[in-house]
């Protein structure tokens, strides 16, 4: 057990949050409350972005944002699966403790928000995009939502008055509703604009206009492509997730014609992968389908001549998903840009916090990988990056451990609108306003994933710990397993210590540390589970 509360408080990063606001009540900075532009994506890899050293792709009006603003360098989620991330950064609050530990779980609507404080504070809200929690949002004065996953073409929409449908683009469609509640909202009063994009979430469509970008280049498939988990947990061998078992028809979208039998698994054998394509394909008018055939007719046809086996399907199918997944990411950037250029326009850059995010990391064939899931840096970090000339120096960075239950508090501390007293995240006010290390930082995250067996991808559930240079990782359930990694001299995670005697007394200390970080968040089924070892 730490030794203080303090202790408790460091480790877990939990609180502080009202004492960072009083201290930004009392400053003599310009009191008027700043607008608040929250923009997430959905499975957007730190890979794919270019300001974190991606050279997949370039992202300029993303970049812009931390350019101007913060970039974080070590930001983590507290468990990598959709809905539950997004309810722990509407919540500031772990899964075990909002509710939603997995897909499959619905959002406890009664819950405090940080969009429900800011209005009752005076705010304007509005949400526009992806939701995905299965309740009605709540909080907000605006909102369009997208049914479940929504479609990345002619998709509908759910409001207020009902369900609509448009014609066109998700990313535009998105983009054209956040941009008219900008120009259409009340000027005498500070607004938070949630803009909550589909892309580039499976099954990864690119705009038209897109679908010519990398046609002619070779994406470099990851070191670890090949990757055959030699020294990890059976938990990696088992999980669905391989590039290499994409479907040919959902995924990679080729027509029957082109691959004769659908071989692929691709995370759940009950998917009919086929009927879901074909479902997908018949949203396209009739111009939307003659352009998509002109681009993907020639694809399958060299697929067809090709006919690769063995490594090399699996190298192409890397080739297709990445190409498709950073064209969706190009959208995405034209959509930041749009919404800066609006903010210029209307004179409102200074006075707005402007927020890019995602609800989680992803793989890009680390591992041989898609999707995400486990407790691996490419699943468990995410980007965020954020813009506030009146607090942050242009073109500053942080290494600090980060959570995105940390966002919550930090938009409610930088609106002067108390946080709830069961908050768990704390204010990163402390790293947007300084350029110097916070002694007082935490000195680790903690992680639980839950979603086993009934989801897709047949990962583990499991839990663990990350420190600035290591991480140990325990999956549970019907295995009982750990693995510990040296981040500084094994950044890829290949080789799990935990049996290797000389690490003995690291494992005994992160072990301990790992337990109390469970009880600082009080998550007392996992708690239960160290009665076993």
């Amino acid at each position: 057990m730490p030794a203080t509360r303090r202790e408790f408080l460091k480790k877990a990063g939990i609180g502080l949050s009202a004492l960072s606001m009083a201290s930004w009540l009392s400053c003599g900075k310009d009191r008027r409350r700043p607008n608040f532009l929250f923009i997430l994506s959905d499975d957007h890899a730190c890979q794919a972005i270019s300001l974190y050293g991606s050279p997949l792709i370039r992202t300029p009006n993303i970049d812009r944002i931390g350019r101007e603003g913060l970039v974080f360098h070590n930001a983590f989620v507290c468990n990598s699966i959709c809905a539950p991330s997004r309810a722990t950064i509407l919540t500031g609050k772990y899964s075990h403790t909002h509710g939603l530990r997995d897909n499959r779980d619905r959002f406890d609507a009664s819950q405090t928000t940080f969009p429900q404080l800011l209005q009752q504070a005076g705010y304007q809200t509005l949400l526009v995009g992806k939701w995905h929690l299965k309740t009605r949002p709540q909080g907000f004065d605006r909102w369009m939502i997208l049914p479940g996953q929504g479609a990345y073409y002619n998709p509908d929409f759910i409001t207020p008055e009902g369900r609509i449908h448009t014609e066109g683009y998700v990313t535009d469609k998105i983009t054209e509703a956040a941009l008219e509640f900008l120009k259409t909202r009340d000027p005498n009063r500070p607004f938070c604009l949630l803009v909550h994009h589909k892309a580039p979430h499976r099954n990864w469509m690119p705009a038209l206009h897109h679908l010519s970008v990398f046609e002619n280049e070779e994406i470099p498939p990851p070191p670890t492509f090949f990757d055959d988990y030699t020294t990890r947990c059976r938990a990696a061998r088992e999980a669905d997730m391989r590039v290499a078992d994409l479907y040919f028809s959902f995924d990679l979208k080729l027509p029957r014609e082109a691959y004769g039998k659908e071989t692929g698994t691709g995370g759940k054998a009950s998917f009919d992968a086929e009927g879901a394509w074909y479902s997908v394909y018949a949203r396209f008018t009739r111009q939307q389908k003659e352009v998509w055939d002109a681009h993907y007719r020639p694809v399958a046809e060299t697929f067809k001549r090709m006919n690769p086996q063995g490594k090399k399907l699996a190298l192409w199918k890397y080739q297709q998903y990445m190409k498709d997944y950073l064209r969706c990411v190009l959208a995405i950037d034209e959509s930041v840009g749009q919404l800066l250029k609006e903010l210029d326009s209307q004179g409102l850059t200074e006075n707005t916090v402007v927020i890019y995010t995602s609800d989680q990391g992803f793989f890009l064939g680390e591992h041989g990988w898609y999707d995400k899931r486990f407790m691996y840096e490419e699943s468990l970090s995410f980007p965020l990056l954020i813009r506030y000339p009146q607090l942050i120096s242009p073109g500053s960075a942080r290494n600090e451990l980060v959570q995105n239950l940390d966002l919550a508090p930090t938009i409610l501390d930088l609106a002067g609108v108390e946080p709830p007293a069961d908050i768990q995240g704390r204010t990163l006010r402390p790293l947007l306003v300084s350029r110097t290390p916070q002694p007082e930082w935490r000195e680790a995250i903690y992680y639980h994933y839950y979603e086993y067996p009934h989801g897709w991808h047949n990962v583990r559930p499991h839990f663990g710990i990350r420190t600035r240079r290591y991480k140990l990782i325990h999956f549970y359930g019907d295995i009982d397993c750990w693995e510990l990694y040296d981040l500084q001299e094994d950044p890829h995670e290949l080789r799990n210590l935990f049996r290797e005697k000389r690490h003995s007394p690291l494992v005994k200390e992160l072990m301990q540390q790992l337990r109390e970080l469970q009880m600082a968040v009080a998550d007392t089924d996992a708690l239960k589970l160290w009665e076993f070892q």
